[in-house]
């Protein structure tokens, strides 16, 4: 089985030698290298070609957003975990909209740490508490979307593209990227794989497994033709 290799960016030398020991020999696991200062983490990303990078907050919420923001063009290949040593619930869950895609604190246990790599590895977005994003989805009260919004939300959730969601909508692909601009600003969730992970908590949706698959093995609809 091939390792998911990781990078840490640590301010802290005795906690990158403790989490070597805990990595170590591993099947799943690679630590391939560790930076002390997330400046230093944008080339080490380029240099070692990780999957995850677990970087800590010293760097400041702002700087580690905007560091994520360029990281994306330049590498989108490597999504970022925030290892925090204490995060309020509302900057956690404003870290996710800002494109992390794991949130976890120093304080978790080794087999919480092993779960959220695990889930942001294999393109997941991961928070410790799941019910964090429940609970702030409920909150918003923008949240209420409209029912062509439903139906992309479900199709999203049965694991289609989107120009496989234009086809059984009637509609055009570009059409689709625009209700999932829409569906984005209302929820607060930031891309399709955190959708596909929590829109069956979105309020006023009540999805199913069976449903998400009845949706995405039905026919196209094509009475409609597509519009812009």
């Amino acid at each position: 089985m091939e390792r998911i290799p990781i990078l840490v960016s640590e301010a802290q030398p005795i906690v990158v030698e403790g989490l070597e020991k805990v990595l170590a020999g591993h099947p799943e696991f690679e630590l391939r290298g560790s930076v002390s200062r997330l400046s230093e983490a944008a080339d080490a990303v380029l240099a070692l070609r990780p999957l995850v990078l677990l970087t800590d907050q010293s760097a400041g919420l702002n700087s580690i957003t905007r560091f994520v923001s360029t990281l994306k063009n330049t590498e989108p290949a490597c999504h970022v975990i925030l290892w925090a040593n204490d995060l309020s619930e509302a900057d956690g869950m404003h870290a996710v909209q800002l494109g992390l895609r794991g949130v976890i604190k120093k304080s978790a246990s080794v087999d919480t740490l092993f779960q959220c790599l695990r889930e942001v590895a294999a393109g997941r977005v991961w928070m410790e508490d799941t019910s964090q994003i429940v609970g702030f989805l409920h909150r918003r009260e923008a949240s209420r979307l409209t029912a062509r919004e439903r139906e992309v939300v479900l199709l999203i959730c049965g694991g289609l593209k989107n120009k496989q969601i234009a086809e059984k909508l009637g509609i055009t692909a570009g059409t689709v990227k625009v209700h999932l601009m829409h569906i984005f600003e209302k929820t607060g969730l930031k891309d399709r794989f955190a959708l596909a992970v929590h829109g069956r908590n979105l309020p006023g949706l009540r999805i199913s497994e069976e449903s998400t698959a009845e949706a995405a093995s039905s026919q196209p609809d094509t009475t409609s033709q597509p519009v812009h």
